[in-house]
């Protein structure tokens, strides 16, 4: 059984507000471990009002904070925009925390514009570094040596597992290279997912971490009792994505009957072509598209968006994937509601 996982967009919609986003996906994750979901990401994302997930390392602690067994991580940390000893920090911190429950994913894009890039004393050509900064991460994150004058406090020791993430050739060769485990985006970049995969396969080198390649694949998926019922909800999604070509990045809205009254067929061409490989429909509809998806891929991982407005349907959504998948349920009693009360301060006014 391939594993599945979680990638959570902390979204801020027109219903609630930041906090109801934090504690939505807390909530989320103490279910999907009870479902048999192997991991749940949050990504970092700036100047964003519909996404609450800016200061990831946080986020995560307050997610991991209502859940016991499922692994968290970045997925990812735009390295770039940080200095990997700051990082390292961080997510050593979160491993003494919440011990061998951490993963850091490593993307190489800034996730923010380029006048947001100023405001973080960044540049493009930042990026340029990104191979010396994993491996200075990775570094600090190693058990400290003697006579080592920099230590990265509480990190050292901890060797935080890290992947590189990515939606071209470059995260290919970079993760095959370095012998770390591959995240392709096809959530938003589809087009290069086969020969990505391809490359990394080829070209992986073992290393102390990972001994063979191990590749995850990101998808939307979102599930309901009907199709039609599925496609509806999948408007949500859509909208954000034509709002994104239209420069209005705002809340998470609420689905609509007939998406065509919504978006140009310009903006209708751009966003299927990002959402080729969206799973959309009931739980035999996914079943079948998840084992085709796994079957043309070889993935040893799909990890999943569902990008559902209301928080009860993204949580059906989920559970409906994990049976689809036939993920093994935890025999555990009801769970609780790990959201705090009357955090949803935008809703009660």
């Amino acid at each position: 059984m391939t594993a599945l996982s979680i990638l959570d967009l902390v979204r801020v919609t027109e219903e609630t507000d930041a906090r109801g986003a934090f504690d939505n996906a807390r909530d989320l994750a103490a279910h999907a471990e009870h479902w048999g979901y192997n991991r749940i990401w949050v990504a970092e994302h700036h100047n964003m009002p519909g996404i609450a997930s800016a200061a990831t390392s946080l986020v995560l602690a307050h997610i991991a904070a209502g859940s016991s067994r499922i692994r968290v991580g970045a997925g990812g940390i735009m390295l770039p925009n940080h200095s990997p000893y700051v990082i390292a920090e961080q997510f050593g911190t979160l491993a003494r925390l919440f011990p061998g429950r951490v993963d850091l994913g490593l993307g190489r894009a800034p996730g923010t514009d380029q006048t947001t890039l100023r405001a973080l004393r960044r540049t493009n050509e930042s990026a340029e570094n990104f191979p010396q900064d994993v491996l200075e991460l990775q570094a600090f994150l190693a058990p400290a040596v003697p006579g080592q004058r920099i230590q990265a406090v509480p990190a050292a020791g901890t060797e935080v597992p890290l992947w590189i993430l990515g939606s071209s050739n470059f995260g290919a060769m970079l993760a095959a290279e370095l012998g770390l485990p591959y995240a392709f985006a096809s959530h938003f970049a589809p087009e290069m997912l086969l020969s990505a995969l391809d490359i990394y396969r080829s070209r992986f080198k073992p290393s102390e971490q990972l001994a063979r390649p191990y590749t995850m694949v990101g998808v939307n998926v979102i599930a309901a009792p009907t199709d039609a019922e599925a496609r509806r909800l999948a408007t949500t999604q859509q909208m954000s994505f034509a709002d994104i070509f239209r420069g209005a990045r705002g809340l998470s809205r609420p689905p609509i009957d007939d998406i065509e009254s919504y978006w140009s067929p310009m903006e209708k061409a751009q966003a299927m072509r990002m959402l080729a490989r969206s799973i959309v429909g009931s739980p035999e509809t996914v079943r079948a598209g998840l084992r085709a998806l796994v079957a043309e891929t070889g993935a040893d991982e799909l990890i999943v968006v569902s990008d559902v407005f209301d928080h009860a349907k993204r949580l059906r959504s989920f559970e409906l994937i994990a049976e689809a998948a036939g993920l093994d349920a935890a025999p555990t009693a009801s769970l609780p509601d790990t959201r705090v009360p009357d955090a949803n301060l935008a809703s009660a006014t």
